[in-house]
Order: structure tokens, then sequence, then C-alpha cells
């Protein structure tokens, strides 16, 4: 079994920042990409940012030059530094990852969520 298990999520106003962790325990041979993925109220999830294991990214267009997205693989964790924040980025954000048991298994992993409010 594995967990994911975010944290850095709360309250703050517009132009403050932010940093979210992940981390992942459990049965882990290795983990492929991590993510981040955001819900705010009404609306569907959406891909904030990813990265794999080699540390290659990608952003949503909207946040890729206010948020940076990071791992550091021996600790199982992903992060994501979120700079200027406006009202609208908030959500409920999620970590996702790719997480290999053995040779032949890889599932996907969702964290429970931590929300991020901004106020204006």
């Amino acid at each position: 079994q594995v967990q994911l298990v975010e944290s850095g999520g709360g309250l703050v106003q517009a132009g403050e920042s932010l940093r979210l962790s992940c981390a992942a325990s459990g049965s882990i041979f290795s983990i492929g990409a991590m993510g981040w993925y955001r819900q705010a109220p009404g609306k569907q999830r959406e891909l904030v940012a990813v990265i794999t294991s080699r540390g290659d990214t990608n952003y949503a267009d909207s946040m890729k030059d206010r948020f940076t997205i990071s791992r550091d693989n021996a600790k199982n964790t992903v992060y994501l530094q979120m700079n200027s924040l406006k009202p609208e980025d908030t959500a409920v954000y999620y970590c996702n990852a790719d997480v290999k048991m053995d040779w032949a298994r890889t599932y996907n992993y969702w964290g429970q969520g931590t929300q991020v409010t901004v106020s204006p």
C-alpha cells in the first residue's frame, strides 16, 4: 500500500507565496512522474504541473510563470512553490504519482488534497 500525504496549504493574501509538499510512503520500488492538480469549487480537476523522475517539467500555461515544481527522489517527495498567488488560485490541491511496486506493476495514486485559499 502506498500513501501520498500533502502538506503546506493554508490561507494567504493575494501576492503571497506558499510551498506545498507531498511525501510518498509505503511499498515503493520507484516513482515515475509526480504531479500537482487542483480543483476549485464547481470546476473540474485540472493539471497544475508535473515532473518526471529525471526532472523534466510541464506546467499549465496559466501557472508556469508563478509556480515551480520540484522533487527530492531520495525522500520520495514532490514540492510546489507557488508565488504571486491570486484569488483564482483558491482550490484543493492534489498530489499524484505513478508508483512502481516492482518491475512489473505500476499504479497511479492520489493524495487526499490540501486546501489553498487566497484572499483578495
